[in-house]
């Protein structure tokens, strides 16, 4: 690998996580304590750090519990932090909605209510709607992230089939207000979106629910049919009272991080760009389409000299369609799909990786690739194409040594790649080793 680019990668991404940690963006974000007591609940993968630091910060009487996924729990004083399983639920999460629920029934009129929410509450707040079985939503869920559909299809799902989503949180909280310090993990940033929106009115409905499940071909148990066709888990709409005098605060998003990623990049003597903050849709279609605008810009490019290497970086969140048996994620599939479309180019190094700094389910966060890396590969007996077929990303990088680990970042706002070109790349790629 060209001299200290995995270094670089690496030091970009901690800036990108830096920049959205609870530390940085939640004491600025604090509201006044009320005259009572505040009540501090929360989900997600960067709900752990978050309660930390609110009590850090906080001046005010504290009780409280949030619930984050297993091995991003972080010591408090004041809060509880429970651990549950992420992205399929587990009965821990059912228990900590449970155990959520109760503890906004004891708040009253001169309380205040704190919801602290983050990327992956959506799962880590599944408790499922009267008639339903756990192992039914566990089913369902487990479905849902394999046929390919978006975060948003599979949270207007969720949303009608627990009750803490969809609004669920603030009708147990009844009149007590809330105020959400959210940490954005999806593609604009919308609060009924980001961990399915316990605490805000839900536009979506009962019958676009059930839609989604026949557009991906999905046949779950009868008693989701049968709960999804039951008006008494319609969620509340934004005309509801409910909602009055309630605050939804963003604390930290996608493209602000990718604004810290571009400043460190331009320190660091590249020329930069930002693609597109929000890249959305097939993790393979994606990554192609990534490398064919890289090459377009070459192209255009090829006749003038380049002088500074650049820089290129992406955001948002691709979705993978599983059809193979193997193990990765999104960023990893996308950089497996981007060194096959790239067929060993000069001058290009790219990686990507989730922000919470688990990408999918495994114990990665992502990937880096160089233009060595496919012959590298074919020398160790590796197929690229074949992994893809399979999935099976993660194998592939591991093998190579390639995948980045960084264990939990403590927070949450989407996908960060960035592709690096330098000077050579404008020149005719290299033929690929066989």
């Amino acid at each position: 690998m060209k001299q200290d680019v995995k270094a670089l990668f690496l030091n970009s991404f901690d800036v990108v996580t830096r920049s959205a940690h609870p530390d940085t963006v939640l004491p600025t974000s604090l509201p006044n304590p009320p005259s009572g007591m505040t009540y501090v609940i929360g989900a997600g993968k960067a709900a752990g750090a978050m309660a930390a630091a609110f009590e850090r910060s906080y001046r005010g009487d504290i009780r409280g519990i949030v619930v984050t996924r297993y091995g991003h729990s972080v010591p408090t004083q004041h809060i509880t932090v429970r651990e549950a399983a992420h992205p399929v639920p587990d009965a821990a999460g059912q228990a900590a909605v449970g155990e959520i629920i109760d503890l906004l029934a004891k708040a009253g009129p001169d309380d205040l209510i704190i919801c602290l929410l983050s990327g992956g509450g959506s799962a880590l707040l599944s408790a499922p709607v009267q008639g339903v079985t756990f192992a039914e939503i566990q089913a369902l869920t487990n479905d849902l992230l394999k046929c390919g559909a978006s975060i948003t299809e599979i949270n207007t799902v969720r949303k009608h089939l627990n009750i803490a989503l969809g609004g669920g949180l603030a009708k147990a909280a009844g009149q007590t207000k809330i105020i959400t310090l959210a940490i954005s993990d999806v593609t604009g940033d919308d609060p009924t979106t980001i961990a399915s929106g316990p605490t805000v009115a839900d536009p979506t409905t009962l019958d676009q629910a059930r839609d989604i499940l026949t557009r991906y071909d999905l046949s779950p148990a009868r008693s989701i049919l049968d709960a999804l066709a039951n008006a008494d888990n319609e969620t509340p709409k934004p005309d509801s009272p409910l909602f009055q005098d309630h605050e939804y605060r963003l604390i930290a998003t996608g493209p602000k991080s990718l604004n810290a990623a571009a400043q460190f990049w331009t320190q660091q003597g590249f020329d930069t760009h930002i693609l597109d903050p929000e890249i959305t849709g097939d993790t393979n279609d994606a990554a192609t389409r990534h490398v064919q605008q890289i090459l377009t810009m070459l192209a255009d490019s090829s006749a003038k000299p380049a002088r500074r290497p650049l820089a290129i970086l992406s955001g948002g969140e691709t979705t993978v369609k599983v059809t193979g048996d193997g193990q990765g994620g999104p960023n990893a599939q996308f950089m497996l799909q981007a060194c096959v479309a790239l067929n060993g180019h000069a001058g290009i190094y790219a990686m990507a990786c989730d922000t919470d700094g688990i990408d999918g389910s495994a114990d990665s966060a992502g990937a880096i690739i160089t233009p060595q890396t496919l012959a590298r590969a074919a020398q160790s007996g590796l197929d690229a194409q074949s992994y893809l077929a399979r999935n099976d990303s993660y194998g592939f990088f591991d093998a190579l040594g390639d995948l980045v680990k960084t264990g939990p970042s403590h927070t949450n706002v989407n996908d960060y790649r960035v592709f690096l070109i330098f000077p050579e790349a404008t020149a005719p790629s290299a033929p690929m080793a066989s």
